[in-house]
């Protein structure tokens, strides 16, 4: 089994990835609004005596400590949204029981993963026969500081199982449980490209949109079209 220990530790060097999210999920703007926790305590507790629909919007707070949300920069929204709205079907990384931010090292490897997962899952929708799903693609910066680097390890290790996460969840909740701030691996559906498992948000220096993108759907995924910039 892998353990933390064996991985080599990030310098806290400054880098910028990318992520693809889907178009009908909008930002959530009270992040956005505030520039610490105190502002956004206030604010929130104001708006939720308005707005009985802010719980749904905001997801759950309590899955991130407000110390880890990095306030003030470019898209924190984006940030957050992965560990407040989280997937219980889980994810490589995560049984569901968490939230991690994935991203890609160029945007063409985002592409390939959330291709690969958007062709699996509209495979088991019964009637489904023509579709297309706009996406947002997202450049983020950060630093990686406090994160592993399982890239080191070959694409044969089982953390890589191209369909069965068990090694990679549970390297993920080794890391989640001991505070690690995320793991860099390689990518399994863009063979030599490399992805983030980010465990928290407070790295993250801005989050900015760049660009359109849409995948149509016709039984499978046919094609992927840059449809628009920022």
């Amino acid at each position: 089994m892998v353990t933390l220990a064996n991985l080599p530790e990030g310098a806290g060097e400054a880098l910028q990835a990318y992520r693809l999210v889907n178009s009908k999920f909008p930002p959530i703007d009270l992040f956005d609004d505030v520039a610490d926790a105190a502002e956004f305590e206030a604010l929130y507790q104001i708006q939720a005596l308005t707005n009985p629909r802010l719980q749904n919007q905001v997801g759950r707070l309590e899955r991130v400590p407000l110390g880890e949300i990095p306030f003030g920069i470019a898209g924190c929204a984006y940030a957050v949204a992965p560990f407040t709205h989280v997937n219980p079907a889980g994810s490589r990384f995560s049984n569901g029981s968490f939230g991690v931010l994935y991203l890609a090292d160029t945007p063409d490897t985002a592409l390939a993963e959330v291709r690969y997962h958007q062709d699996r899952y509209w495979s088991n929708v019964a009637g489904l026969s023509y579709e297309r799903f706009t996406f947002r693609g997202l450049a983020c910066s950060f630093t990686d500081a406090g994160t592993r680097d399982a890239a080191t390890l070959p694409l044969s290790a089982p953390i890589y199982a191209a369909d069965d996460y068990t090694a990679a969840q549970q390297l993920g909740a080794v890391a989640k449980r001991e505070g690690c701030a995320g793991l860099r691996y390689r990518s399994v559906r863009a063979p030599g490209s490399l992805c983030w498992a980010l465990m928290t948000p407070r790295h993250v220096t801005a989050i900015i949109q760049r660009a359109h993108y849409e995948m149509i759907w016709n039984g499978h995924i046919s094609s992927v079209n840059r449809v628009s910039t920022a």
